[in-house]
C-alpha cells in the first residue's frame, strides 16, 4: 500500500517573525539546512493566508493565528503553547477545525486547547484524536481536502524520546555521529 503525503511540490517556504532581522537569519539557516528557498517576512497574516501548512512556535500569550488567517485545507501545527499562559491559536480557529493533540489531558491543561475550553467554544469531546491514535491508524486524520486540521502539541517526553531513538538508530546505520564515554 502506498500513502501519498504530498500531492504538490513545495513551492516556497516562509519564515515569519515580528523582527524581520530574526526572520531573515532563520530563513538563511533553514535554506542551507533544507536546501530550499526560504523567504523571510514580518507579515504573519499574509504568509498564513497563502500557506498550506503553518507551524507556530512562539512564546505568545495571545492568539497569533485565527480563523480568517487560514484557508480551507490548511494544516496548522501549534507547538509553542507549552504553558497554561501561552497561546498561539484563536479558540474560534480550533472550534472550526479537526483537532488532534499529543495528549488530551495535557493539552486541556496547557496549550491552545486549554484556552478554547476556557472560552467555552469546545469540550474535550470535540477533540478528534490523540496523535498516537492517528499514527496507529485507529483514528482517521484528514477526511477531506477542505478540512482544516490543527495539531495542538504541548510536548510529550515519550514522543521526544521515540524521535531521538529513531534518529540515533539512523545515525548508527549511516555510520554518523561521535561515540562519547559517559561515567567513570
Amino acid at each position: 500500500m502506498t500513502t501519498m503525503l504530498f500531492d504538490r511540490v513545495v513551492a516556497n517556504l516562509l519564515a515569519c517573525d515580528r523582527d524581520l532581522a530574526v526572520a531573515h537569519r532563520f530563513a538563511r539557516e533553514m535554506a542551507v539546512t533544507l536546501n530550499l528557498d526560504v523567504e523571510a517576512t514580518a507579515d504573519l497574516v499574509g504568509a498564513a493566508r497563502q500557506s498550506d501548512v503553518i507551524v507556530t512556535c512562539t512564546p505568545s500569550r495571545v492568539p497569533v493565528v485565527g480563523p480568517d488567517d487560514v484557508r480551507p485545507g490548511t494544516f496548522v501545527a501549534a507547538v509553542g503553547a507549552d504553558h497554561p499562559e501561552k497561546q498561539e491559536i484563536a479558540p474560534a480557529l480550533l472550534a472550526a477545525s479537526r483537532i488532534v493533540v499529543d495528549v488530551i489531558e495535557q493539552a486541556a491543561t496547557m496549550g491552545d486547547l486549554h484556552h478554547a475550553l476556557v472560552a467555552g467554544v469546545l469540550t474535550r469531546a470535540d477533540v478528534h484524536a490523540e496523535l498516537g491514535a492517528v499514527v496507529a491508524g485507529r483514528k482517521r486524520g484528514r477526511c477531506s481536502r477542505e478540512e482544516t486540521i490543527v495539531f495542538d502539541s504541548t510536548g510529550m517526553a515519550l514522543q521526544d524520546v521515540a524521535a531521538a531513538a529513531a534518529v540515533y538508530e539512523r545515525a548508527i546505520q549511516a555510520g554518523r555521529g561521535l561515540a562519547v564515554a559517559l561515567g567513570a
